[in-house]
């Protein structure tokens, strides 16, 4: 690869890298600042406004977890991981839970890589630092919800929940279909 790509846990240390770079690429997606997986499903429209405020918030009291993948000390690219109690919200919830399985651990959520660093492995490294922080933190079940693109022309801009190939690749298993291309995808992780 070449750069001197780091992963770090986001935390109060690291916000600043964070914020910075979601401010630098427009809030990300319209200004959700990675928190719609927070909200609660039944919980009133608006719950979390003002974003960067509520994802600060969550942060610093250790309700918001990611893996930032940085270049030297700026953020270029992060994964969202969390209990599922943390990330109640996930794509395609009621399609979910229609059809109960065990429940994991640990979600992965969605990953998010700055503009001019695409097609370089962050979303890899991102994934790679967050089964490192599971592992670390007691480990158990991970569940994700990746999108298969195999065949199908899409923008790397909007994977926000990876690729199926990439989870496979780190050991994720098919469980079953979610919606039309995302699949949900469970892997152990040894604490």
């Amino acid at each position: 690869m070449g750069e001197a790509f780091v992963v770090r846990a986001l935390n109060e240390g690291t916000w600043p890298a964070f914020a910075r770079l979601v401010e630098r690429d427009g809030g990300i997606w319209g200004g959700c600042w990675c928190i719609s997986y927070h909200l609660d499903p039944s919980g009133q429209k608006g719950q979390c406004k003002p974003y960067r405020e509520t994802k600060e918030r969550l942060v610093l009291e250790g309700r918001a977890q990611a893996a930032l993948v940085c270049e030297g000390e700026e953020a270029v690219g992060w994964c969202q991981f969390g209990p599922p109690e943390e990330l109640r919200n996930i794509k395609l919830r009621k399609q979910y839970e229609s059809e109960p399985g065990p429940r994991p651990d640990w979600r992965i959520t969605c990953f998010y890589v700055g503009k001019g660093y695409r097609k370089r492995g962050v979303a890899r490294l991102a994934l790679a630092g967050a089964l490192a922080e599971i592992a670390r933190l007691g480990g158990g079940l991970v569940e994700a919800y990746p999108e298969d693109v195999e065949g199908r022309k899409t923008s790397s801009s909007f994977l926000h929940s990876g690729t199926l190939a990439m989870f496979e690749r780190h050991g994720f298993e098919r469980v079953r279909r979610l919606g039309k291309n995302n699949w949900v995808t469970r892997l152990t992780v040894s604490g």
